[in-house]
């Protein structure tokens, strides 16, 4: 979910003549939300003269400096889905002191979670309050590394997902992690399920072209200065249009080097 903000010039219905809208959408977090306003640009009056809120009328008090848009009064439900209206003269604009707050943060509760020996990883949560997507990581090459995302339902509601993870030889660690709109992230706690698969080898080609790998595998190829060259899944790298030298190698769960 998103926060907009949207300024639009117009002669309104209900009454407010040469008037504008300022329109904010969010998620209700059990916060009120606080208005700075201002003088009207004639020098008579506030700018705020309205407050809907879904698209209903309230009855929040605009005739001051700064005032409180009271959402807790209107009987929301913890990450319901929340549009304000603000209708104010035009030419001044009132400013939304905590927007941050109708930004959905990564809340979740899990549940459960499990991998299964196929690969199938599976998780319940409970107490999302915003539509954030589930970011799958897998720990290998001594890092958390994303793998795919789910997205996520975004209510309190208890809620069921599963992925198709990739697994390497060995044990593979798994974990799901959302990150806010405000840089706020929440990781789950990590699941582990071992794999029966062959822990796959390299050779290179003759002519120094490529890297074969005995079985598919997910791999990146970093160059002496720790960059990124190759990256993808598959049983064969081309590195034909790299030049000499010396590079590492991370495929399976393992971290080497070669060189061409």
């Amino acid at each position: 979910m998103k926060i907009l903000l949207t300024l639009a010039s117009a002669f309104l219905l209900n009454g407010f003549v040469n008037s504008a809208s300022l329109v904010i959408e969010g998620k209700y977090q059990n916060k009120n939300v606080f208005v700075q306003n201002a003088i009207g640009n004639s020098g008579v009056g506030f700018c705020a003269q309205e407050i809907k809120v879904n698209g209903k009328i309230t009855t929040d008090e605009t005739n001051s400096s700064a005032f409180e848009i009271d959402l807790a009064s209107l009987q929301l439900k913890y990450g319901e889905n929340v549009t304000i209206e603000i209708i104010h003269k035009d030419g001044c604009t009132p400013k939304v002191l905590n927007m941050d707050d109708l930004k959905p943060k990564p809340t979740f509760e899990v549940l459960t979670m499990n991998v299964s020996p196929t690969g199938i990883l599976k998780w319940v949560t409970k107490n999302e309050s915003g539509a954030l997507p589930y970011i799958i990581e897998q720990f290998k090459w001594n890092k958390w590394i994303p793998v795919g995302e789910v997205n996520g339902l975004g209510s309190p509601d208890t809620h069921e997902y599963t992925f198709k993870v990739a697994m390497h030889s060995g044990e593979n660690k798994y974990r799901v992690k959302q990150k806010g709109l405000n840089s706020t992230t929440k990781n789950s706690q990590e699941v582990t399920v071992k794999s029966t698969s062959d822990k796959p080898s390299f050779a290179m080609l003759k002519n120094g072209a490529g890297v074969d790998f005995s079985a598919e595998t997910g791999y990146e190829v970093f160059d002496a200065y720790g960059i990124v060259v190759k990256k993808g899944f598959g049983k064969q790298i081309n590195i034909d249009n790299l030049p000499k030298g010396n590079y590492y190698m991370c495929y399976d769960n393992i971290v080497t080097e070669f060189k061409k």
